[in-house]
């Protein structure tokens, strides 16, 4: 199944035409991880290894984009024959996955944080809170990496977080506040917040289960690869990108050529230039086998 161009995809940039086809293969491939590289099983598909191993040995660079922090990384890179760098937070954290080193952080300050929780009680009625800290390396013992409120209810099955009163939480510089309200849906729950954050921190969620998170402004994964690029001097003017949520929309923009995944959030959908095949069919290796 190869992917739909986009002025043959319904949910496409209305009106507009696709991208001209790359020239060459791209240099770059920054790719999502959940419901993108992994299929439900949390498995990375034999098509799409061999697809990363391809494009590795052809010289392009394979980036992990997702909004996962370090910590979660390595459960994926074990899975593939290489070290790549990885763009976590949403773009707030860029990390050598080889090194086990943070290369750069954006994060928002306590009185910044504590501004969002007023406005988050506010606008969500009995939402839980949460913080992403950062420290030198994926497992930095000295910094705590995410600490939630006693009202926390944590969205995924592997729940590691801290309890800590309000205070403590919102003490400390973090890359990201985490807001969870299991009986609200991310989507009412963002367009609350972003109603009224102001220019103060960007709103977006990568699952529609209730959980939203905020970053410092102008932080996305766009910025999170600009960032890598510039640290590492890496061509950018031949890139893709995969991404299946709202939390890719800018990456799909950024890259020279944006593929959302056919199961893809609306908002994915109409920011991409093509349609790539879901993730329990190797979408990304099927998309990247048109170069490698």
């Amino acid at each position: 199944m190869w992917p739909m161009r986009l002025h043959d995809a319904p949910n496409g940039k209305m009106g507009e035409m696709s991208q001209p086809e790359l020239v060459g293969p791209p240099t770059l491939i920054a790719s999502d991880v959940d419901g993108t590289l992994i299929d439900d099983n949390n498995v990375v598909p034999e098509l799409v290894r061999t697809m990363i191993n391809r494009a590795s040995a052809a010289g392009a660079t394979f980036v992990i984009a997702t909004g996962r922090p370090p910590r979660w990384i390595a459960e994926i890179t074990d899975q593939i024959d290489i070290r790549p760098f990885a763009v976590c937070a949403n773009g707030a954290i860029v990390y050598d996955t080889e090194n086990d080193t943070i290369l750069h952080s954006a994060t928002l300050g306590p009185q910044v944080l504590t501004k969002l929780a007023e406005l988050a009680y506010e606008q969500i009625p009995g939402c839980g809170l949460a913080v992403e800290r950062v420290g030198r390396s994926a497992h930095d013992a000295a910094t705590p990496p995410f600490v939630a409120t006693a009202g926390y209810q944590h969205a995924w099955l592997n729940p590691d977080h801290i309890e800590m009163n309000e205070a403590d939480v919102l003490s400390e510089n973090a890359v990201k506040m985490l807001v969870r309200q299991p009986g609200m849906s991310s989507d009412e729950m963002a367009r609350r917040l972003t109603a009224v954050v102001g220019d103060i921190a960007d709103v977006t969620f990568s699952t529609d289960n209730g959980l939203i998170e905020l970053s410092a402004p102008g932080v996305s994964k766009a910025h999170g690869l600009a960032t890598l690029a510039e640290l590492r001097d890496l061509p950018v003017d031949a890139s893709v990108a995969f991404g299946d949520m709202p939390n890719d929309v800018e990456m799909l923009r950024w890259a020279t050529r944006g593929f959302a995944m056919a199961h893809g959030h609306p908002a994915a959908l109409a920011a991409a230039d093509e349609i790539a095949p879901g993730n329990n069919e190797g979408g990304v290796g099927q998309v990247l086998s048109r170069w490698f």
